[in-house]
């Protein structure tokens, strides 16, 4: 799914519920990650993640089902774009228009993400 349509799905949905449902059903997509990716794992989460870079594609690890949920929305942020465009975009506006409510724990490892991929 591209951020756009996640973001437009996730529009349409009134309850929050329904949208944390939406969220761990798209970690249920994550690609899975070639043997020769370089990963980097994110301090900073509550749950264990590893973001992966091969060819400038990203890919992501986590082992709880709403993180997976998580790195699939950031990573349909990045894949597509340049390093120098991953940079320089506005993630914390973007999962701010998003509207989704999660607790201080996730938005620390939401920020250590947003950092990762600020650092590139």
């Amino acid at each position: 799914m591209t951020y756009d349509e996640i973001k437009k799905t996730l529009s349409i949905l009134d309850d929050q519920n329904d949208k944390l449902e939406m969220v761990m059903d798209l970690g249920k997509n994550l690609e899975p990650v070639p043997n020769d990716a370089k990963c980097t794992e994110i301090t900073g989460c509550a749950s264990f993640v590893k973001i992966c870079e091969k060819d400038g594609l990203f890919y992501g690890v986590a082992d709880s089902m709403m993180v997976r949920g998580i790195v699939a929305i950031i990573l349909s942020m990045v894949n597509g774009k340049t390093f120098e465009e991953i940079r320089n975009f506005d993630f914390s506006n973007e999962f701010n228009s998003l509207n989704l409510q999660f607790g201080a724990s996730r938005l620390n490892g939401i920020q250590s993400m947003i950092s990762f991929f600020h650092n590139l």
